[in-house]
């Protein structure tokens, strides 16, 4: 082989073997290339599910929000609801309360009015009156009168909180106290004014069906007090006529006795 010829194998084999490595760093590249396209792509798959993170995350937040509005409407919901429940319930227990003390009243104006149906004793049964008017009543200042159809005088046969002889004696339809007798209606005035006995709060006519027995005048209410009620309204009815009744009773009784007395006593100087 000549010079020549070994000098061009030489250089061929030099090319060849640079194209070889050109070859190589080629696909070199293409490795490069395809992996760097690889991560890419995960890259993006990443920013992809980030963003789509992200809009979940918002939707979700937003329906928490919108849960945690509605839950918070519920609550006042359920806390005015509460309210009302607590305010019909104070509302029961003080209708309650009233109920209780209108029967306990009622009961009590029922073993008066026994009481006052239980004696013919006038005495006796002006006793009981008084102290019906204290406790169920409540007055502090009160009179009671009896009334003398012939001469239409009322006259106190008894009180509680002045002398007796400081109540004046009434007439039947003259002034509040005559008024009230004569109609039947009870007669009530502010109770705020000063203390009058010629003025009473309240004057309670004591009738048995149209025949006048006499009043109960209250003229001042107990510290505790504070005011009537309509319960007092329906005592001031029922006192009126069960002590009308148990006066009128005991006075009957009392003037038979008397009749008898005379009569007995006739019959015993007839006698003798």
């Amino acid at each position: 082989m000549s010079a020549e010829e070994t000098e061009l194998l030489r250089k061929a084999e030099e090319f060849l073997a640079l194209f070889r490595k050109g070859a190589d760093f080629t696909k070199e590249l293409l490795r490069e290339n395809e992996k760097l396209r690889r991560q890419l792509v995960a890259v993006e798959d990443r920013q992809n599910s980030a963003a789509q993170s992200d809009v979940e995350w918002a939707k979700l937040r937003s329906e928490l929000l919108g849960r945690i509005q509605s839950l918070e409407e519920e609550k006042q919901d359920v806390l005015q609801r509460l309210q009302t429940v607590e305010e019909e319930n104070r509302q029961f227990a003080a209708r309650y309360l009233e109920v209780e003390e209108e029967n306990n009243n009622l009961a009590n104006l029922y073993i008066s009015s026994f009481q006052l149906h239980s004696t013919l004793n006038l005495s006796e049964v002006l006793k009981i009156v008084v102290e019906i008017v204290i406790n169920l009543i409540g007055a502090e200042r009160f009179a009671i009168y009896i009334a003398d159809e012939k001469t239409r005088a009322l006259q106190p046969v008894a009180c509680e909180g002045e002398p007796l002889s400081a109540f004046p004696v009434a007439r039947i339809g003259e002034g509040p106290i005559g008024e009230a007798v004569e109609s039947g209606e009870t007669w009530c005035s502010d109770p705020g004014g000063g203390l009058d006995l010629k003025r009473p709060i309240v004057c309670i006519p004591l009738r048995l069906e149209d025949r006048p027995i006499g009043a109960i005048t209250i003229y001042a209410l107990l510290q505790q007090k504070q005011g009537f009620t309509p319960l007092d309204d329906e005592l001031f009815t029922l006192l009126g006529g069960h002590a009308a009744t148990a006066i009128f009773a005991a006075q009957l009784y009392g003037l038979s006795e008397r009749k008898l007395n005379t009569i007995q006593g006739f019959i015993d100087l007839l006698t003798k």
